[in-house]
């Protein structure tokens, strides 16, 4: 039924000069994400169309869901520019969405044709006089309706859609620099990669790996959720930087107090990230941190934690709470991987009663208790680099590869 799609901009309007950079790129990853599809594109003022050419509208809008930066799209039937013919398909669009339940209505029009011999204000009455003659369920309401039926008069054609669906909105990826993500394989991590990718920052993802001390299966957890995260990355693809983190963390738990321990493991693991943000490019460090949620995130936490760090850190989710993080996990298809019974090495040996308050002093003071800064370099040195894509579905667990193994794939 439906001919074409109908995208929006949102935000990206109001960018002023900058908006056709903006726009450039929106259109860049909409090309990229529909290039399986035999579609044209029609560029109309600060619109565009996404001609279907007999794609299924449903898969091709499954696809503009991984666009950030794109506000919103409707799908649209074109008929010809008849008062009756669009009566006709109002009709059916009009009982497809409604299944003829009683429903409030309105009908928008737009000319954009201004020679057409009817002005929007008229077009209105005269298609609701056909309509809801055939449409009995129907009752008028000007205010805040159910159903908003909308037709745009065009010299080619009479388009009409029903809805208005929200897309990821924000801005394009990659349009705000580039951020590192630390990784952890829960459930807040991936979300605030993806939130970071919805307001234009593309991001390398590095996860600290600690076999034999945590299961070979929570490598797996990240390298599938990278898999995911990277549908919504520029040409599909995403960086996992995999931290050989067991010897370092061997150490920590041998001689750090056991109420300072996640703190100073941290600690470790933003100095190490610093290293590789520069390496790459990173402007930022990104986290999954929600304030107060556990110990590691209180206020007093992530300024002693982050201390060691001079590379800015941003927190997507730090007033988020869980039930908002875990529905939009579900949503974009992480949630169930986040779940999986296996932890990693910030959850794992995770202490009775870690310190909530703790203190630059003294975390500084229990550092000095050994030596870390070789065990940092081995880490940085022994890192591992592998890109993936969706489709790649590499299977870690199966395998039972460790990190140095996986490099090779």
């Amino acid at each position: 039924m439906y001919e074409r799609i109908l995208v929006r901009y949102g935000d990206l309007n109001l960018k002023g000069k900058n908006k056709k950079s903006f726009t450039d790129r929106v259109d860049r990853l909409i090309r990229e994400k529909l290039a399986a599809f035999p579609v044209a594109y029609d560029f109309r003022h600060d619109r565009m169309y996404v001609v279907l050419n007999g794609a299924d509208a449903t898969a091709v809008m499954a696809r503009l869901d991984r666009v950030s930066g794109l506000y919103s799209y409707s799908p649209i039937t074109r008929c010809a520019v008849d008062l009756d013919a669009i009566a006709d398909v109002a009709v059916g669009l009009i009982g497809e969405k409604t299944g003829g339940r009683p429903t409030t209505f309105k009908i928008e029009t737009k000319r954009a044709d201004k020679q057409y011999p009817l002005t929007s204000q008229e077009i209105s009455p005269a298609l609701a006089a056909r309509i809801l003659p055939r449409c009995p369920f129907l009752q008028v309401r000007i205010h805040d309706p159910e159903l908003v039926l909308s037709v745009e008069v065009r010299p080619d054609g009479g388009y009409l859609f029903t809805e208005s669906i929200r897309a990821m909105g924000g801005y394009p990826v990659g349009s705000g620099g580039k951020g590192l993500l630390l990784l952890s394989g829960g459930i807040d991590s991936p979300v605030a990669g993806y939130l970071s990718m919805k307001q234009g920052i593309e991001i390398e993802c590095i996860h600290f790996e600690s076999t034999p001390l945590t299961p070979i299966e929570s490598v797996q957890k990240v390298v599938d959720i990278v898999e995911i995260l990277s549908d919504y990355a520029p040409h599909a693809r995403m960086k996992l930087h995999l931290v050989p983190f067991e010897a370092l963390h061997r150490k920590l738990i041998e001689h750090v107090p056991d109420s300072y321990l996640i703190t100073i493991m941290r600690r470790m693991m933003y100095r190490i990230a610093s290293r590789v943000a520069a390496d790459h490019g990173c402007l930022c460090i990104l986290n999954g941190e929600s304030v107060g949620q556990v110990a590691s995130q209180t206020l007093e936490s992530m300024d002693v934690i982050a201390s060691v760090t001079d590379t800015l850190v941003v927190r997507p989710l730090a007033t988020y709470d869980k039930l908002d993080i875990m529905a939009i996990a579900r949503r974009i298809g992480t949630l169930d991987v986040s779940n999986r019974a296996f932890e990693d090495c910030c959850t794992v040996y995770l202490p009775k009663n870690p310190v909530i308050r703790p203190t630059r002093r003294l975390a500084a003071h229990y550092e000095e208790f050994f030596d870390y800064a070789p065990l940092v370099e081995a880490a940085v040195a022994g890192i591992r680099t592998i890109q993936l894509a969706p489709e790649d579905r590499l299977d870690v667990a199966s395998r039972g590869l460790v990190v140095a193994e996986i490099a090779d794939l």
